[in-house]
């Protein structure tokens, strides 16, 4: 069962403006910033000025407007170096998506709240999908969803309220969900044909850690059109053989 979490609020005001910063286009003030995410202009300003000194953020004195600075830069790079994960999985990405002309990625899981793609792989097909390295999701979502439905240890519960909010391009029902949970706990990997997007198919296969808790999954994403029955049952076998492989790289049993 998940523990309930507790927050430090100035923390998470600087993390949803840096997400923010993160999602816009161009530079933006602080009165939109504390309009957007409900913060009191002047504790915006503060936070904002904290981040501008840590060079998380810039600020133009010209245009008085906030950006993303690369103080973030240097700190995803550390993870990057650090983490194991991404590394290991990125052969396996590359000769997935070599060989099926799909996109290939490895996300990591943050319990219940969400996943972020932190490695990735992309075929030479005309069409591709866009995502990125840094893209971040539901965690109970599409094809990674299941999985981590599946294999995490959560309350039934909480899996069931989470999928109540999620926003599908063609939503299955509860029922129909959890077959498809259980399904993916029995097949070791989990299709998503459809519901989260419509005309893309989503496999994707659990990445167990050292603790044998479920950390990361390796997933596909590729246009149904391409995607028949036949491949999909020979991607998900060749996903969760590969996942299988990282797992034991990265220490599970």
């Amino acid at each position: 069962m998940a523990l309930e979490k507790s927050t430090v609020p100035a923390v998470s005001r600087a993390a949803a403006i840096l997400r923010l910063l993160g999602r816009s286009s161009e530079p933006v003030g602080v009165q939109f910033i504390a309009r957007s995410l409900s913060i009191i202009p002047s504790t915006c300003l503060h936070i904002l000025r904290t981040l501008v000194a840590e060079d998380f953020v810039s600020f133009d004195a010209n245009t008085k407007l906030y950006t993303l600075n690369v103080g973030l830069l240097t700190l995803a790079r550390q993870w990057l170096s650090q983490n194991r994960f991404a590394d290991i999985a990125q052969s396996a990405l590359d000769r997935i998506a070599r060989e099926y002309g799909v996109t290939a990625m490895g996300v990591q899981v943050s319990g219940l709240d969400h996943m972020i793609v932190v490695a990735m792989a992309r075929s030479e097909s005309m069409i591709q999908l866009h995502t990125q390295i840094g893209s971040r999701f539901p965690a109970t979502i599409s094809a990674s969803g299941r999985c981590i439905a599946a294999f995490g240890e959560y309350d039934r519960e909480e899996l069931r309220r989470r999928f109540k909010g999620l926003r599908w391009d063609s939503a299955p029902s509860l029922t129909e969900w959890e077959a498809q949970v259980a399904e993916t706990r029995t097949k070791g990997y989990a299709l998503d044909q459809g519901n989260y997007m419509a005309g893309v198919t989503v496999v994707a296969a659990p990445v167990f850690g050292v603790n044998e808790q479920l950390a990361n999954c390796l997933v596909v994403v590729g246009i149904s059109g391409q995607l028949q029955d036949q491949m999909l049952a020979k991607i998900g076998r060749d996903l969760k053989d590969s996942a299988a492989k990282v797992s034991r790289q990265l220490g599970s049993a």
